[in-house]
C-alpha cells in the first residue's frame, strides 16, 4: 500500500515480513523491514495521513506499527477481548481493518467466521458487535460513517447500520437466481472484495469481484458495477487478483467521486472508465501482455534501419485502430512519475515468440517496451482439436526460432511442429496463395567416435559433375547407404503448370498398423487467402513424418535475401531451400555432409526393424528419377556430390503422387557391401551383350534380389526430437556428456573462400555442428535478373572441415583490417507494388575481389573467420585456413551464448558462460576486455533467450513475465541514471473537509484522536518475540556505506545534491504559498474587524 503523497510504499510478503520502500529516488530501495515470527499476517491497513499501520494476524489479534521508525507499538487488540464473552469458539483470522470515516477513534475489525467488531481505541473496548450468518470476506464504509457493507462467501452482500447491530438493514444477492417464495436463493461464488463509493449528484457505486453463479464463475472472471437499479457485469480475460477505485477526493469523510477502477488481472492491467456510458476501458499505453502467451524465444536487434520501426508501427496500427473504437476517449488516468531525460539514440527492436504461435515486435528504444506489431502464424494452418507438437506438447504452433533480415524485411519463423514459414513485408493488403514444400530427411543415425586428431586434413578437391541418367551398380550401392531427398511442392489451389489442387497434395501413407508416413505434423490451409498489410506468408517448409517417426526439431535458421536462399538445420540434418523458385536444393543428414572425409568412426545404433520393401519399390526409388540429388558419400569416385534445383524438369510438381518417393527409402542392416553385380559386358548367363548398350535392368534386379536375400529386413531409425522450446546446444546446453548424434547448431551465409587454393570469394553457407565441426557448402548462383528465376541453383559441399572442442555456437567474418563483414543483402522493396511481368535486376551489393595469382605470386590471406564453441574460440585465416589466434573461454564450465558485436568503432567477441561470467575479447587478438561475474545459469530460460547485440547491449528473459536488458558498454552505463524515470512526483493534497457549525455545536461526528499519545511510548513495550526489526540497506545511506570508490561517491553526491535542490525548491514554493495565505488571512481579518467595529454585543 502507498503512503499517499509521501513517496513511500509498504509491501507485505508471503514470509510475514513488511518492507518500507523509498520511491523518492530513481532506484527504489528498502528503508526498513519488520519480520513477524509468531503470527502470520492476514490483513493490514494504513489510514489516510496517518503514520500508524494496523496489522491483523491469523490468530485474530491486531498490532500497530509506526511507519516512520518501523517499530512495533505496545498497543495490541487481542481477539478474546474483541468478541463476546458468551462466544466459545475462535473468531478466525482478521480479514478486514478500517477506521470510521468520521471518527478515527472507531476501528472496524472483521473476522473470517462472520464476527464484525467496532472497537473503541481510546477506551480499549468493543463498542458494538455484528454477527453475520455467513463468513466475511471484505467490508467497506459509506462516507457518512453510519453504514457499512459486508461481502460473504455465498455471494451475498449485507448492509449494516450502526444504530441496529441485531440484524442487517438489507441483504443483496446480485447474481443469484430468483427463488420460489419461501426458498433461499442459490449460493454463488464468494465476493472477494467490495467497495462502496459515493458521488455528490447521483446514486453511489457498489463494485465487487466474484459473486457469480457456480456454472459461470469458472469460465468468466468479472467485475460487477451496481449504481441505482442498474447492474453491469464486466467480463475479464484473466483471473481477477485485485481492484481499486480511483477517486477525486482522498478524504474518506467526503463523497469520493470515483471516475475509474483499476483491475489487476493475472496477466494484465485494465482500467475502466466509470464516467462514460457503457463503462469502456482506457487504452493501456504500457505493455502488460508480454506473457499473454508464454514466451518461447526472444530476438534482439539494437541497431535497426531508421524506417523499420515506423513501418511496423503503421502495419500494427491498422489492426489496433479497430480496437480503439471500443476504448474510452479519455486519456490514461494513472499519471504518477515522470520519464527520464535520456534515452537510446539507436532504433532497437525486441521480437518475442510465444507458445500460441504469435510473434510480437516491441520498440525497445526507450526504457519502456512499446508493442509495434503482432503476427499470428497459426492462421497459416488448419485448426485441429488434438494437434500436438513434435515432442507431444499441446502447443503445436509454438515459436522456436525467429530470424529477421532487417534490410530486406524477410522473416523466417521456425515452429515446434517442424515447420519454417517465410514472411515478406508489404504495406499493401493482397490475396495470395501460400506455397508449401514438404521435405523429409531420412538417414540412419549412428554414434560417432570422436577421433583424437582435432583438425583432420581435408581431402583433395575433385571436379564436380552433374548427375546423369546413366545408372551403374556402384551408384545403386551408394544409394542404398545414402540419405534420401524428397520434396513435394504444393500450393493452396490450382496453379499454372501444376495440375489440379488435389493432385499436388501429398497423400498420407501408412502401414497396416496405422503408422504416419510422408505427412507433415500440421496441414496448411489451401486456396487463396487475404493477407493484411505487414508480414505476409510467402513459403512454408514442412518436415514430414517418416515411417511413424516425427521429424527432427529445428535448431538453426538463416536467410539471405541476396542469394534468395533459406537454410535451416535440425538435430539430424540440413535443408537449403531456394525461396525464389520454391524448390529444395539440399536436405540430408549431418553425417552425410562430410562425404568421404568424415573424421568420425560411426557405429550403427540399435536398429529398429520395419516392414520389408518390395523389389519393385526399391527399383522404382532408385531408377525412376535419374536427375535427383546424389549424396556426397557416393562410392562412385566423386567425393563432392552436387545438388541442383529441379527447374529444368517439373515432373515432380505435375505428378499427383510420387511413386518413387525417397521418403520410403530404407537402409539394410548389414553395412558390409553386398556382392557386386556382374560386369556390364556379361549377360545373366555369362554370355556377352552389346557393348554399346547401357547396363541391363535384369542385372540390377538380380543384384537387388541378392541384396534382399542377404538381409530381408530393412532398417530405418530416424531421430526423434527431445526438446520442446529449448534450443539444442550439444547435450542440453552442456558438452560434458558425449553427444550421441550430430546436429546442425548454427548457420551463416557469406561471401568467402571455400578452399585453400581459391583466390576469389564465392557465395557459400558455413555449417556448425553440435560436435564442433564446421563445414562449408558452395553455392553456384545463376546470373541475376530473369535467369535467376529460370536456371537452377547448384549447391555442393566443398570438402573443407574445421573442428573445435564443444558445440559450435558462432561463425562470423572479418576483413583484413579487422572490420566486420556483414552478409550480402538486398534492400527492401514492396513486391506487391511491382508488376509480375517485370522483374528488376538484382543490384550488385558486394564487389568480389578477383585475383589471378601466377606461379611467382603467393595468395595472401584476406579474411578472418571467428568460430566460437562451448569451450574455445578460434580465428582462422582465409583462404589458407590457418589458426591465427586461439583462446580457451571456459575450462570447467561452458559457453552458453557468443556473439560478435560492434563497440566504439570496433568489434569484439562477447560470451556468456554458464558459471555466470560475461566475458569480452578483442578481435582478432582475443585480448580480454571484460570478465565480470554477473548471473549463473540457474534457469534454462535464461540460456535460451540470452543474446548480445550492437553497441554492447544484451537482453534475456529473467522470468516468465520479465525481459532484462543489460549493457557491457561503460558509456551507456554512465547514462543509465539519466534514462531512468522518476517514480514519485509530489502533488497538492486537497483541503480537509470542514466541520459544520451545527455538527460541532450539537456534538455530531467523532472526537479527535491523538494516535501519538495512544500508540507511542505510553502504550508500553512490545513483546520482542512477536516481530523483529531489520534496518534497510537500500537508499542513499546504504549505498554510501557500501561504496568505496571515488567515482561512486561523486555519483551519489550528485544524486543527493539533486534531491536537495528539489526539496529546497519545494520548500520555497510552500513558503510562498504560506505567505500568500497569511496575507489573505490578514486582509480578511481587517475587513471583518472594520465591519463589526462599532456594533454592540446585542447587535450581532
Amino acid at each position: 500500500m502507498f503512503l499517499v503523497n509521501e513517496g513511500a510504499l509498504v509491501s507485505v510478503c508471503a514470509d510475514d515480513s513488511l518492507h518500507l520502500w523509498n520511491l523518492r529516488q530513481k532506484r527504489p530501495a528498502i528503508l526498513h523491514s519488520l519480520k513477524f515470527n509468531r503470527e502470520r499476517i492476514t490483513n493490514c491497513t494504513l489510514p489516510f495521513q496517518s503514520k500508524w499501520l494496523y496489522i491483523g494476524t491469523e490468530r485474530g489479534n491486531v498490532h500497530v506499527v509506526n511507519i516512520e521508525s518501523f517499530v512495533l507499538s505496545g498497543y495490541v487488540i487481542n481477539w478474546n477481548k474483541a468478541i463476546e464473552l458468551s462466544r466459545k469458539t475462535h473468531p478466525g483470522p482478521v480479514v478486514h481493518l478500517s477506521d470510521n470515516p468520521i471518527d478515527a477513534n472507531k476501528l472496524l475489525i472483521g473476522f473470517e467466521t462472520g464476527a464484525v467488531v467496532l472497537w473503541d481505541l481510546t477506551t480499549k473496548m468493543a463498542e458494538q458487535r455484528f454477527n453475520c450468518s455467513q463468513p466475511v470476506r471484505c467490508v467497506s464504509w459509506h462516507h457518512e460513517g453510519k453504514q457499512f457493507i459486508v461481502s460473504h462467501t455465498d455471494g451475498t452482500l449485507t448492509m449494516w447500520n450502526l444504530k441496529n447491530a441485531a440484524k442487517p438493514a438489507n441483504i443483496i444477492s446480485p447474481h443469484a437466481k430468483v427463488p420460489v417464495k419461501g426458498l433461499k436463493p442459490e449460493p454463488c461464488t464468494p465476493v472477494l472484495k467490495v467497495e462502496w463509493r459515493s458521488v455528490k449528484n447521483g446514486d453511489p457505486f457498489i463494485l465487487f469481484s466474484g459473486g457469480l453463479p457456480y456454472d459461470k464463475a469458472n469460465s468468466t472472471p468479472s467485475i460487477t458495477i451496481m449504481q441505482g437499479k442498474t447492474t453491469t457485469v464486466l467480463e475479464m480475460e484473466h483471473t481477477v487478483i485485485d481492484f481499486l477505485c480511483l477517486c477525486d477526493n482522498p478524504w474518506p469523510s467526503n463523497p469520493q467521486e470515483p471516475y475509474a477502477v483499476v483491475v489487476l488481472l493475472e496477466s494484465d492491467l485494465v482500467v475502466v472508465d466509470l464516467t462514460s456510458q457503457g463503462y469502456p476501458c482506457f487504452e493501456n499505453p504500457y505493455p502488460m501482455d508480454l506473457h499473454e502467451s508464454p514466451v518461447t524465444c526472444v530476438q534482439y536487434y539494437a541497431d535497426c534501419p531508421s524506417d523499420l520501426i515506423p513501418h511496423l508501427y503503421s502495419a500494427g496500427a491498422n489492426s489496433l485502430n479497430r480496437k480503439k473504437q471500443l476504448y474510452s476517449k479519455k486519456n490514461w488516468p494513472v499519471k504518477g512519475g515522470g520519464w527520464g531525460s535520456g534515452g537510446s539514440s539507436e532504433q532497437e527492436i525486441v521480437i518475442t515468440g510465444h507458445a500460441d504461435g504469435t510473434i510480437k515486435f516491441w520498440d525497445a528504444s526507450r526504457v519502456m517496451l512499446q508493442v509495434l506489431y503482432k503476427l499470428k502464424t497459426a492462421k497459416v494452418f488448419e485448426k485441429k482439436k488434438q494437434a500436438r507438437s513434435l515432442d507431444g506438447d499441446e502447443e503445436p504452433f509454438a515459436i522456436q526460432m525467429v530470424k529477421l533480415c532487417q534490410e530486406s524485411r524477410l522473416l523466417a519463423v521456425a515452429g515446434a511442429s517442424g515447420h519454417v514459414i517465410l514472411y515478406r513485408f508489404s504495406r499493401l493488403e493482397v490475396t495470395t496463395e501460400l506455397s508449401v514444400l514438404e521435405i523429409a530427411i531420412v538417414y540412419e543415425p549412428e554414434e560417432p567416435d570422436t577421433p583424437e586428431a582435432e583438425t583432420p586434413p581435408p581431402p583433395p578437391p575433385t571436379p564436380l559433375k552433374r548427375n546423369t541418367s546413366t545408372v551403374s551398380a556402384s551408384s545403386v550401392a551408394s544409394a542404398m547407404s545414402a540419405p534420401s531427398l524428397v520434396t513435394q511442392t504444393t500450393s493452396g489451389g490450382a496453379t499454372a503448370g501444376s495440375g489440379p489442387a488435389s493432385g499436388n497434395q501429398v497423400t498420407s501413407t501408412s502401414s497396416g498398423d496405422g503408422i504416419r508416413d510422408n505427412v507433415p505434423n500440421l496441414k496448411v490451409k489451401g486456396g487463396a487467402h487475404k493477407r493484411s498489410s505487414g508480414f505476409q506468408a510467402d513459403l512454408c517448409c514442412q518436415l514430414v513424418w517418416v515411417d511413424g517417426e516425427a521429424p527432427s526439431t529445428i535448431t538453426a535458421v538463416e536467410i539471405n535475401s541476396c542469394y534468395g536462399l533459406l537454410a535451416f538445420g535440425t538435430v539430424s540434418g540440413l535443408v537449403i531451400v531456394d525461396y525464389l523458385q520454391k524448390t529444395c536444393l539440399l536436405n540430408m543428414g549431418t553425417p552425410d555432409l562430410y562425404g568421404s572425409a568424415d573424421p568420425y568412426t560411426r557405429t550403427p545404433r540399435s536398429p529398429k526393424k520395419s516392414k520389408p520393401q518390395g523389389l519393385g519399390d526399391i527399383v522404382e526409388q532408385y531408377m525412376a528419377d535419374p536427375e535427383r540429388c546424389k549424396s556426397p558419400t557416393s562410392s562412385s569416385g566423386e567425393q563432392n556430390g552436387v545438388c541442383v534445383s529441379p527447374t529444368s524438369s517439373n515432373n515432380a510438381r505435375k505428378q499427383g503422387r510420387n511413386n518413387h518417393d525417397p521418403a520410403q527409402l530404407k537402409r539394410t542392416a548389414n553395412r558390409s557391401p553386398p556382392t557386386p553385380p556382374p560386369s556390364p559386358k556379361e549377360g545373366p548367363d555369362g554370355g556377352r551383350v552389346d557393348p554399346t548398350s547401357t547396363f541391363h535392368f535384369g542385372h540390377l534386379i538380380k543384384y537387388v534380389i541378392s541384396s534382399l536375400s542377404m538381409n530381408p529386413s530393412v532398417l530405418h531409425v530416424p531421430y526423434r526430437s527431445e526438446g520442446s522450446f529449448t534450443r539444442s546446444r550439444s547435450s542440453s546446453m552442456s558438452s560434458l556428456e558425449k553427444e550421441a548424434r550430430e546436429g546442425v547448431q548454427c548457420l551463416t551465409f557469406a561471401e568467402s573462400y571455400t578452399r585453400k587454393t581459391e583466390s576469389v570469394t564465392s557465395p557459400c553457407v558455413w555449417v556448425g555442428t553440435t560436435l564442433g565441426s564446421v563445414l562449408v557448402i558452395v553455392i553456384n548462383l545463376p546470373p541475376p535478373g530473369e535467369q535467376r528465376y529460370t536456371q537452377p541453383v547448384i549447391v555442393t559441399p566443398s570438402g573443407t572441415i574445421l573442428r573445435l572442442k564443444g558445440s559450435t555456437l558462432l561463425m562470423e567474418f572479418l576483413d583484413c583490417n579487422g572490420s566486420l563483414i556483414t552478409p550480402p543483402h538486398e534492400p527492401w522493396k514492396d513486391i506487391n507494388r511491382e508488376t509480375k511481368d517485370v522483374r528488376e535486376k538484382r543490384p550488385p551489393l558486394l564487389q568480389r575481389s578477383r585475383m589471378s595469382p601466377s606461379s611467382s605470386t603467393e595468395i595472401a590471406d584476406r579474411q578472418f573467420v571467428i568460430i566460437s564453441s562451448e569451450k574455445e574460440a578460434k580465428v582462422i585465416s582465409l583462404p589458407s585456413q590457418t589458426c591465427a589466434y586461439r583462446v580457451k573461454v571456459a575450462e570447467s564450465s561452458y559457453v552458453v551464448r557468443a556473439d560478435v558485436i560492434s563497440l566504439h568503432n570496433s568489434v569484439c567477441l562477447a560470451c556468456y558462460v554458464a558459471n555466470g561470467h560475461i566475458m569480452a575479447f578483442s578481435l582478432p587478438s582475443f585480448r580480454v576486455l571484460l570478465d565480470h561475474d554477473y548471473l549463473p545459469l540457474t534457469d534454462l530460460r535464461i540460456g535460451r533467450t540470452f543474446q548480445f547485440s550492437s553497441h554492447g547491449k544484451g537482453v534475456y528473459q529473467a522470468s516468465p513475465t520479465e525481459l532484462q536488458r543489460i549493457t557491457i558498454c561503460s558509456e551507456a552505463s554512465e547514462n543509465l541514471h539519466d534514462m531512468l524515470g522518476d517514480l514519485f512526483l509530489p502533488v497538492n493534497t486537497p483541503e480537509a473537509p470542514t466541520k459544520g457549525f451545527f455538527r460541532g455545536l450539537f456534538g455530531g461526528g467523532g472526537s479527535q484522536l491523538d494516535r501519538e499519545n495512544l500508540f507511542g511510548e505510553s502504550s508500553g513495550r512490545p513483546s520482542r518475540s512477536i516481530a523483529r526489526h531489520i534496518p534497510g540497506t537500500g537508499g542513499l545511506e546504504g549505498v554510501k556505506a557500501n561504496s568505496s570508490s571515488a567515482a561512486g561517491e561523486l555519483y551519489k553526491a550528485r544524486i543527493a545534491l539533486h534531491e536537495r535542490g528539489e526539496k529546497l525548491s519545494e520548500l520555497e514554493e510552500r513558503t510562498a504559498q504560506m505567505m500568500a495565505n497569511a496575507e489573505n488571512f490578514s486582509t480578511g481579518s481587517h475587513q471583518l474587524m472594520q465591519k463589526y467595529k462599532d456594533k454592540k454585543w446585542y447587535q450581532f
